[in-house]
């Protein structure tokens, strides 16, 4: 018999370490909801942002990225300019065990205010902090709330481990505690 979703996530973060810190719980009360749910886990953002600039007239390169594009804020909210994103980072540290692959979306409380989450997959054997893309796709400012959920975690798990992980790759995001930005 396979075993319910929640009780799994629960078991492997407690277990294995899997989510931390990790809330065995959905918190709702005056917040966007973070914890524990039905069939993953809505994570946090942290304090730390770096907000999309144009002072320096920076081009955006993926191969030769250019620090002076982003303002460094940290605090409780932030304003994402209209049209603009920012990077962040997840309160929670993540150890993808070897035979799991998650999906991240972001929380729909966010998405109906245009606001857009994006999160690459978490890879088996991948650790560390997630970066997070926060797109305003309105001509507004928008508003995120630090140390609340903006995104659901979806885990899946295979029949077998992988045979090749982010781990034995040396994938280059691995251990990241910070908001890390591209690297090529």
């Amino acid at each position: 018999m396979a075993i319910k979703a929640d009780k799994w996530i629960k078991r492997m973060a407690i277990e294995h370490r899997m989510i931390e810190p990790f809330e065995d719980r959905q918190v709702r009360s005056g917040v966007i909801s973070y914890g524990l749910s039905s069939y993953g886990y809505d994570i946090r953002v942290a304090d730390e942002f770096k907000v999309f600039t144009n002072v320096n007239n920076a081009l955006i390169d993926p191969k030769n990225f250019d620090p002076r594009s982003f303002v460094d804020i940290r605090s409780d909210t932030i304003i994402v300019p209209p049209n603009s994103f920012a990077l962040a980072r997840t309160v929670e540290y993540f150890r993808i065990p070897r035979d799991v692959l998650t999906v991240c979306l972001g929380k729909s409380t966010y998405a109906r205010c245009g606001i857009i989450v994006n999160v690459t997959p978490f890879e088996p054997e991948w650790e560390g902090t997630a970066t997070l893309e926060i797109s305003n796709t309105t001509p507004l400012p928008a508003k995120v709330y630090a140390n609340e959920g903006i995104a659901q975690v979806l885990f899946f798990q295979s029949d077998e481990p992988c045979e090749v992980s982010y781990a034995d790759k040396k994938g280059k995001y691995l251990g990241q505690l910070e908001v890390t930005l591209p690297k090529l």
